[in-house]
């Protein structure tokens, strides 16, 4: 993985954190998921599941967690009760814990499903297994797209090769920085962790970039914003460049079904390839704006200091290193039942969500503080560029 790769992926780790919610907070968990209409009008799974998951209130947990309500399963929490505290109390179990510290309220206690959503370093994996290593039915995990170690081909599926641990990296380090900074070799050995401890049914899911209400990284909820304060928005490269992301409501879905068919393997579950003209114009469309998109050389922005996926989400390079980053092959998920709602329903709804966030939050966003560019810095490049294209 390049170390520019690295930097990026480690900001949008850094950006992920809590925010506070309101009294509306139980209101908001019960709408995140709708029922689905693919389900039939009682939503029911055929055989309940006790399922366990690892987090569940940040941004992909509470979607399952409803998914899993919603299908009549049980559902129990491990996690500080920190990030949104006490989001689902009285519907689900709480255990309080900490995959890298005490993880002890895990023992004695057995699950036919275990969905593992936060763990990148795999010591978080072998402190959880002390406990549940031979009490779980099936284990899931959350791995990451950054596993692969060349993403200049495009369409390679899930055989392709993963990045290894540096030499003299202890794979157990306790030090969380190495998160970031080893992000897809911690998440290489933790797939190869959990693969040890759970030998028997485990399912390695590989998303590609995850998008939906709850998204604080901004790495998808910058274009929503953006286009919805209308203008001139400056627009990376080509509209025929590619780019590939999935609602966080299909990937709690597709994990919660396969858990009820008892599948395992490795998957990529990421959305279909797409050109982010396509995407912006959807998103315009979706919400009614009247933006306008200036599509500037990729090139020219290097040179003026603008980044892909920083400053320009949704995006890098088509060519070169990171030529197949964003069009990976996910037609092993689709066979086995992954599917999407419509990008114009997502791009509503994580406007939506974010008209609710509190106001520092909203400005932040639309100032670039996490992802994108501040309204003042794209003006600049703006205006750089057509004087450049009038010269």
């Amino acid at each position: 993985m390049s170390t520019d790769r690295r930097k990026f992926l480690k900001v949008a780790a850094a950006a992920s954190g809590a925010f506070l919610l309101t009294d509306t907070r139980g209101a908001l968990a019960s709408s995140l998921i709708r029922p689905d209409p693919r389900d039939g009008a009682a939503g029911k799974a055929a055989a309940p599941l006790n399922i366990l998951i690892l987090g569940g209130t940040g941004f992909t947990g509470p979607e399952q967690v409803n998914y899993a309500l919603q299908r009549g399963h049980k559902v129990t929490l491990f996690n500080r009760n920190k990030t949104r505290p006490d989001m689902f109390k009285g519907q689900v179990d709480q255990l309080i814990g900490d995959l890298g510290g005490d993880a002890s309220a895990l023992k004695d206690k057995k699950f036919d499903v275990v969905l593992d959503n936060p763990t990148t370093l795999p010591f978080w994996v072998r402190n959880a297994a002390q406990y549940l290593e031979g009490n779980v039915g099936h284990y899931f995990f959350i791995s990451t797209m950054s596993v692969y170690n060349d993403n200049s081909v495009p369409n390679k599926d899930e055989s392709d090769a993963t990045t290894p641990m540096p030499d003299g990296v202890d794979p157990y380090t306790t030090v969380r920085e190495n998160a970031g900074k080893y992000y897809g070799a911690m998440k290489t050995f933790s797939e190869q962790e959990v693969a040890k401890h759970y030998a028997k049914a485990y399912t390695i899911i590989r998303p590609g970039l995850i998008v939906g209400p709850l998204d604080k990284s901004d790495r998808f909820t910058y274009w929503p914003v953006r286009i919805d304060r209308g203008g001139e928005v400056l627009s990376p490269d080509s509209p025929n460049d590619p780019t590939q992301v999935i609602d966080s409501r299909d990937l709690a879905e597709f994990m919660i079904r396969l858990a009820e068919q008892k599948v395992t393997g490795t998957f990529n579950a990421c959305g279909n390839v797409m050109q982010i003209g396509d995407m912006f114009n959807t998103i315009k469309t979706a919400i009614g704006s009247n933006a306008t998109f200036t599509w500037v050389p990729a090139d020219f922005m290097t040179a003026n200091g603008v980044r892909g996926w920083r400053d320009m989400p949704c995006w890098l390079p088509p060519t070169g290193p990171t030529g197949g980053f964003l069009r990976r092959s996910n037609a092993k998920a689709v066979a086995a039942g992954l599917t999407f709602r419509p990008l114009s329903l997502t791009a509503k709804d994580t406007l939506a969500w974010h008209k609710t966030r509190p106001e520092e939050e909203q400005k932040a966003t639309l100032e670039g503080a996490i992802a994108g560019i501040s309204p003042a810095r794209e003006a600049e490049v703006l205006a750089a560029w057509k004087a450049k294209a009038k010269g």
